[in-house]
């Protein structure tokens, strides 16, 4: 099939690469460096320099394609995806923006289009988790604990970011909904720091963010679910302590006559200390946990930057997931139209464990317990 992928980033490199082994792909980015990185793997991907905020122009771009992945910043996912939906054509989407996806349902139906959306690692294949024994126990709580580290850890943040520095201060302001005693409430990130210990990795900090998404609407009979951030210890109150002075505001002050955004000052700043450098180790942790009224089922993953095709765990982790996501759709595994969250395909024991295998054969291996 002919596929595009808006979005050469990290993620979105991860993707490409793993789908032009099996289908013809372009990648679209407005940055250059981000083409050039991914011609240095001297594959068949198409490189395309564009604008992809210029939402008019997808019919055009994309009339050629059988299917769109889209890899985009947050801050432009959702009318990205809106675009796609509009422009016809099937989309498996891995941006992580504030606005629900669910909206978008009426408008893939009228366009005939299959849209598989918040499918990387968390969202993502927590959901796959959650949608596949969702049917086969009565699911009492749920609780998934998932972060990306670098190995090495570097002070002050102890911390690099796999994505766009606005999307993870994004994480780290919006507000995180849970569902507590079967009623959505709404705290603030960061807050309710917990430590939990990790086989591998050792003591980790995790504090509230807003992953549950589509689930705390697909799954609304489940009266308990949190989804928490991890990071080395310490992290946490050094982003509150920032927060709190000022740094994410996005009131505009002036300097020297010049109007700036603090948020847009930080984010600047802090590409460069987050920005994870080529062949720079790094890890994923990951504990999803479902509990029932017999028995608790959880999945855990660790996995590692891969020396050999120098591709960063996030990015196989959350890339390998999409790429899954979208084989079961060229396969013929799942082709319903609408807009459908993980954890309605997951649901289908079939397309899960397609979707395990399909990770398993790239050294993305999820170990499952039962108790």
């Amino acid at each position: 099939m002919k596929i595009a992928v808006l979005g050469a980033g990290m993620v979105g490199r991860a993707i490409a690469l793993d789908l032009v082994k099996d289908h013809q792909v372009s990648s679209f980015d407005i940055s250059q460096s981000n083409l050039d990185l991914l011609s240095s793997y001297r594959t068949a991907v198409q490189l395309n320099q564009a604008d992809l905020s210029l939402v008019s122009d997808y019919p055009g771009w994309l009339s050629a394609f059988d299917l769109v992945v889209t890899a985009v910043p947050g801050f432009m996912g959702y009318a990205t995806l809106e675009a796609v939906i509009k422009s016809g054509k099937n989309v498996v989407d891995i941006s992580f923006f504030p606005e629900n996806a669910l909206e978008l349902d009426h408008l893939a139906i009228q366009n005939n289009c299959t849209v598989i959306t918040d499918c990387g690692v968390a969202p993502g294949m927590s959901n796959f988790i959650i949608g596949r024994y969702n049917s086969e126990m009565d699911i009492a709580s749920i609780s998934c604990y998932v972060g990306g580290l670098p190995k090495n850890k570097i002070p002050p943040f102890e911390y690099k970011a796999p994505f766009s520095p606005v999307d993870v201060i994004q994480e780290y302001i919006r507000p995180a909904r849970l569902k507590e005693n079967g009623v959505i409430v709404t705290k603030p990130a960061m807050s309710e720091i917990e430590n939990l210990t990790f086989d591998g990795v050792g003591t980790l900090e995790a504090f509230n963010t807003d992953g549950l998404r589509s689930l705390l609407f697909t799954m609304s009979h489940i009266p308990d679910m949190k989804e928490k951030t991890l990071r080395y210890p310490g992290h946490a109150k050094l982003i509150t302590d920032l927060q709190n002075a000022g740094f994410f505001s996005e009131t505009p002050m002036i300097v020297n006559g010049q109007s700036i955004k603090p948020l847009d000052f930080t984010s600047q700043l802090l590409i460069d200390q987050w920005k994870l450098h080529p062949g720079e180790e790094e890890l994923t942790v990951m504990r999803v946990t479902l509990k029932g009224k017999n028995n608790t089922i959880e999945y855990e993953l660790l996995d590692h930057y891969d020396t050999r095709t120098g591709l960063s765990s996030m990015a196989r982790t959350t890339g390998f997931t999409c790429t899954a996501a979208v084989n079961l759709i060229t396969k013929g595994l799942f082709d319903r139209k609408g807009v459908f969250p993980p954890e309605l395909i997951g649901k289908d024991r079939e397309c899960f464990d397609f979707v395990i295998d399909y990770l398993k054969e790239r050294g993305v291996n999820w170990r499952r317990t039962n108790r």
